[in-house]
């Protein structure tokens, strides 16, 4: 795991907590896997640009690159 990943998890992590949102209600938000997403915010994968931006979309939260 890259420590972008671990950054780019810990935002999401932070901003779905502070959403009051679970997992599996931030995936059926966006519309992508819970499982996957999981896995993402555990810094497991990297997720694609396109699956990160269906996150800040349904997170509603803006992100600037590089972490």
């Amino acid at each position: 795991m890259s420590l972008e990943d671990q950054k780019l998890a810990k935002i999401f992590r932070d901003a779905r907590e502070e959403s009051g949102l679970t997992q599996a209600g931030l995936a059926k938000k966006g519309g992508f896997n819970a499982n996957y997403y999981a896995r993402v915010e555990r810094g497991e994968v990297t997720p694609r640009i396109d699956i990160v931006e269906k996150i800040a979309k349904a997170l509603n939260i803006s992100l600037r690159f590089p972490l």
